[in-house]
């Protein structure tokens, strides 16, 4: 579905009509679509990139990250539990989910590492409490809007757009409410600007916006400029081949949302934030085999479009690029009578790109009895942490105090 600007009845564009059917549209606000992809772009070109994969639904880390080195884990999973023998073994305690052997060769290259037993504060086995808590990032505070959106304050808001959608699938989230410009597509290639069901030239639109700002406030106009000016940038794109199988990415949503992002990191055009979504992770039943089910598929996809885009950015888009996996939460360290996992806590983090300091980071707490958080696996790594350090290292952003209030980050590692 292509999402277009919302626009007057025909190509003789008043200023009365620009402003109603692209304000009322949202462009100064921020366009939404059904999309799994959020884009902020602003930064100055040359700069770091963050792509926060969203994976919803409750992702199991103790599946993909295997603590075999624990003891109790195959006894909390002694039928859908992965045996150490078939995984990757990293180091003494953590091993990889088979599915996730096409990232094997990045892992071993230092262009991926984990966090485990990662949460947040005051956790909540409610997804819509846990995710909007996640995206917010404020506990305590009366602060409504994203974590993403004051980064992107945070940086100056200059130029072109800050935030921008693009995919299939989901609504703008949390994490990007607030001040600052939003545009969305639902892909590159469908990227224009509509009238009367025919597509208007630019030009058109540029003429009708130049004689718009007679008696229009700045706030009104500026916005508006800043989306045609990216509606350009994009538009030119749109006309470029492209062909996502010829980097392998997976014929799913995730793998062509994952394959838009990275033509805009290639391109160059000042992307500072992207947001993908994956769904589908809430395993309560029928959760599988270490080569086969509902958990096999879903890492296999997830490290094939991971492996895809690392091959499609190559060593210098790599460079520049910090991709990072957060979940609302984790799931129960016990499986249940059905063969799958309930809500839990704590969870593991991937990251992917360049700079980074190659193992599983963080405190593991243990999952003897003593050491769970009313059963669950501990957080011990505040999800926080770990963002603070991709946004100061890789972002040019000075300090995250307005990005998370009230929230002193702890030292991660991650990068070498």
């Amino acid at each position: 579905m292509d999402v277009t600007c919302g626009c007057p009845e025909n190509a003789g564009l008043t200023r009365r009509g620009l402003l109603r059917g692209l304000g009322a549209a949202g462009v100064a606000a921020g366009l939404t679509t059904a999309s799994g992809v959020e884009l902020a772009f602003g930064a100055a070109a040359g700069t770091g990139t963050l792509v926060v994969l969203s994976l919803h639904g409750g992702f199991d880390g103790l599946s993909a990250i295997v603590p075999n080195g624990d003891a109790d884990y195959l006894k909390s999973r002694p039928n859908i539990g992965v045996q150490a023998s078939v995984t990757k073994k990293v180091d003494s305690m953590f091993g990889l989910h088979p599915a996730l052997k096409p990232i094997y060769g990045l892992w071993d290259a230092g262009q991926m590492a984990a966090v485990h037993a990662v949460g947040q504060d005051d956790p909540s086995r409610s997804h819509f409490a846990a995710q909007e808590a996640m995206e917010r990032a404020a506990p305590g505070s009366s602060l409504r809007t994203g974590w993403i959106d004051r980064t992107l304050g945070s940086l100056g808001n200059p130029g072109g757009l800050t935030g921008t959608q693009v995919g299939e699938g989901s609504q703008m989230p949390t994490s990007m409410l607030g001040p600052n410009l939003k545009f969305a597509v639902s892909s590159i290639a469908g990227v224009k600007l509509e009238g009367s069901g025919a597509e208007v030239p630019l030009s058109g639109w540029k003429s009708a916006l130049k004689a718009s700002r007679a008696g229009t406030p700045a706030t009104v106009w500026q916005p508006l400029t800043a989306g045609f000016q990216a509606v350009g940038n994009l538009s030119g794109l749109a006309r470029e081949a492209a062909d996502p199988s010829a980097y392998g990415y997976p014929d799913s949503p995730l793998g062509r949302a994952l394959h838009d992002v990275a033509r805009l990191i290639k391109a160059d055009l000042g992307l500072s934030v992207a947001t993908v979504d994956q769904g589908d992770w809430d395993m309560h039943a029928g959760l599988g085999k270490h080569d086969s089910g509902w958990m096999y598929r879903q890492l296999t996809e997830l490290s094939t479009a991971l492996a895809a885009f690392a091959e499609h950015l190559g060593t210098t888009g790599m460079a520049k690029t910090t991709l990072v996996t957060l979940s609302e939460f984790g799931r129960r360290i016990d499986e249940n009578g059905s063969g799958g996992l309930d809500h839990g806590h704590g969870n593991a983090v991937f990251l992917l790109g360049g700079g980074l300091k190659k193992g599983v980071h963080g405190k593991w707490p243990g999952l003897a009895a003593k050491d769970r958080v009313d059963g669950d696996l501990a957080g011990t790594t505040d999800y926080r942490s770990i963002v603070a350090e991709l946004l100061t290292e890789r972002c040019g952003v000075k300090s995250t105090t307005g990005v998370f209030p009230g929230y002193k980050p702890e030292p991660v590692g991650l990068f070498a």
